[in-house]
Parts: C-alpha cells; sequence; structure tokens
C-alpha cells in the first residue's frame, strides 16, 4: 500500500521514492535549464534589459543568454518585425536545434501593435513566419507579465512528448524532415569536394592565390 500511496504523490521524497518515467526526468531537467537568444526590435528589448536587472533576476529560472541560434533552446521576438527583419528572423528560428520554442513579446511581435492597420512595412505578427509558443501581451508588457509567459513555457517543455514525437506528427512534417536531413548531407558533401578541390592542409583558399 506504501507504494500505491505514491502513485499519487509522485514526488514526495520523503522515504527516498521518486517514481516517474526517463521521459519525465529529461523534461524536467529542460525545463529548468533553457538557454536563449533575444531578437530585440523595439521598445519592448529596452524592457526585457529590466527583467535580466537583479530585482527581477531572470537567470533564476535557469536561462542562459547564447549568441548564436545553434546553442539556443528558445528564441525571444521583441519588439515591431518589420519585411526586411522577417527574412532574419526565420532564418535565425531555422539554425535552431530540435526541439525549439518561440517566445513573442509585446503586441508589435504579437499581431503588428500599432501598425497594424496602416503599417505597410511591418508584419502583422511573428507566428505568420514562424510558429510561437508563448504570447506575452502588452505595449511593453511588465516584466511580471514575462516572467509568467516563461512559467507557461517552462510547463509546455515539462509535459512534451520526447520519445513518442515522431509517431504522433503528421505525415507530410516528418516528410518535410526527412527531406531537410537529405538536404544537409547533400550540402555537406559538396562543401567537402570543395575542401579537397580548392583548400590546402592549412586552410588557406588556393583560389585566392
Amino acid at each position: 500500500m506504501g507504494l500505491l500511496d505514491r502513485l499519487d504523490n509522485p514526488y514526495d521524497v520523503g522515504d527516498n521514492i521518486f517514481l516517474g518515467t526517463v521521459e519525465d526526468v529529461l523534461n524536467w531537467g529542460r525545463s529548468k535549464s533553457d538557454w536563449y537568444m533575444t531578437f530585440g526590435l523595439a521598445c519592448c528589448a529596452i524592457e526585457f534589459m529590466a527583467v535580466n536587472a537583479a530585482h527581477f533576476d531572470f537567470m533564476r529560472f535557469g536561462c542562459i543568454p547564447r549568441p548564436s541560434p545553434r546553442q539556443t533552446d528558445f528564441i525571444i521576438i521583441s519588439g515591431t518585425v518589420t519585411l526586411k527583419m522577417a527574412e532574419r528572423i526565420k532564418r535565425l528560428y531555422e539554425q535552431m536545434a530540435e526541439p525549439k520554442y518561440v517566445i513573442s513579446m509585446g503586441s508589435c511581435s504579437n499581431s503588428g501593435g500599432p501598425y497594424w492597420e496602416n503599417g505597410y512595412h511591418v508584419l502583422k505578427g511573428v507566428d505568420r513566419i514562424i510558429p510561437v509558443d508563448v504570447y506575452i501581451p502588452g505595449c511593453p508588457p511588465r516584466p511580471e507579465a514575462f516572467m509568467d509567459g516563461m512559467v507557461q513555457l517552462q510547463s509546455k517543455i515539462n509535459h512534451q512528448a520526447i520519445f513518442r514525437k515522431r509517431k504522433e506528427m503528421r505525415p507530410e512534417d516528418i516528410a518535410a524532415i526527412d527531406q531537410r536531413q537529405i538536404e544537409l548531407k547533400k550540402l555537406r558533401a559538396e562543401y567537402e569536394a570543395y575542401r579537397i578541390e580548392h583548400l590546402d592542409l592549412t586552410g588557406v583558399d588556393n583560389v585566392a592565390k
């Protein structure tokens, strides 16, 4: 009966018993240690500075800023997304490794903000080019609102399917991933052929010589 009682509260470690799955442990670790990249575009990016300051201390969530999209778990889009910047955001998102997440911070990033009707140069929501996991409303949102959004993202990561993910995906999504892997292998082969043909062992371009 003692073991059955633990099933109702598996996180009670009073008797050093912890019940769960490997997926639960992995999700717990991923949700408590997220590396992020900021893409600040306007006044919301200034407000995000307050989130990182000592009073709110965003790093206590286990979030560490990284300079490269290849090292990040999620990206924060804060501010007015113009059509010229939309292409850059999409490229950065594609460079992130799976699983990856997006936080849209502020009205401009969510839906175009005050420019939604007459701003011909403004994208009417970053979710038109990349999928968004958490929307944080406000113009700009308060740091407390952003912290609540981070809690929502951690909750989503904590309940995400890892090993069952491919089984739950649509066939067209699986086909797109497989095609992407084929393209990456082709690009690597082309680069290797170029490196062998044009570069010497020191990495100096022989064509330039």
